[in-house]
């Protein structure tokens, strides 16, 4: 029997990286939490790892009845919801803006944006005074020559306006809603499409001198789910170990080695969920 003390939480994408720290952090301070992932193995290994205090939730988070059945199940068995985590996010379409395909447009959008906004709909209906939502942005969201592809980038900016919008909303209901926006942290995610810059002890143009981790962004999430946050939302907090401060340079994904249109690739980058990634050509 999961224990029947603590605040409750549901972190999306709480299969691994970020959502799996963050989950573990959570943990740490005293909350009761649901793992939510499209990857079933990897969303019950996580709850497995935090013990009797989470369980875990098969969700795609882009579908509606997904993200309704995954904040039911978090009321069900805990009976409430006091933070959201929007993490669950992959690479999406890549390629140059001209070549990407409109199916891999949307579904980036899907996941990253769509999936955001489900979270916070859903979460907000069973949510009383003094919740909270925390969405996992990105850097990316800041520059059109950054980290991701057009579509990644586009979308997390999305994410980052939805943020004060709702956080507008909401705050008559004392439910907050703020960001994180993390650098580069070693991720499976990230570490997937890394290159030969995995092997430096920190990431090209980024001031401080290692590679973020994935407590590192769970432990600005936990602040701003906190009490300890109380008169912060709208807001955005950016972990990224100076890179954003520093301005990294116009061939920065070249030498990170992220870019896959610096190898002429065109397709999706489907993350951490269990479904294949896709290739769909090679410009010449």
């Amino acid at each position: 029997m999961a224990s029947e003390t603590g605040p409750v939480a549901v972190v999306t994408g709480g299969g691994s990286g970020i959502g799996r720290a963050t989950v573990q952090h959570l943990i740490g301070e005293g909350y009761r939490v649901v793992a939510a992932d499209l990857n079933s193995r990897a969303a019950v290994e996580t709850a497995e790892l935090a013990g009797d205090r989470a369980f875990a939730v098969i969700a795609d988070i882009s579908q509606e009845p997904d993200v309704a059945a995954m904040v039911a199940a978090a009321v069900e068995r805990f009976g409430r919801l006091d933070v959201l985590v929007n993490n669950a996010g992959l690479g999406g379409a890549f390629g140059p803006v001209t070549e990407i395909e409109v199916e891999d447009w949307d579904f980036t959008f899907a996941v990253l944006a769509r999936g955001t906004f489900l979270g916070i709909k859903h979460a907000a209906r069973v949510m009383d005074a003094g919740a909270s939502i925390v969405n996992i942005g990105s850097i990316g969201a800041y520059s059109g020559a950054t980290l991701a592809a057009t579509a990644y980038c586009a979308a997390k900016a999305a994410v980052l306006n939805l943020t004060m919008s709702a956080a507008v909303e909401l705050a008559s209901r004392r439910i907050r809603v703020n960001a994180v926006c993390p650098g580069l942290v070693r991720t499976p995610l990230f570490e997937s499409s890394a290159g030969d810059a995995l092997s430096q002890p920190r990431p090209p143009g980024q001031p401080w001198p290692r590679w973020g981790q994935p407590e590192d962004i769970a432990r600005a999430v936990g602040y701003l789910a906190s009490p300890a946050a109380e008169f912060v939302t709208g807001q955005t907090l950016v972990v990224d170990g100076g890179l954003t401060a520093a301005g990294p340079g116009p061939d920065f994904q070249a030498e990170l080695g992220t870019d896959p249109s610096v190898q002429g690739l065109v397709g999706v980058n489907r993350g951490m969920t269990g479904v294949r990634s896709e290739v769909r050509r090679k410009l010449s």
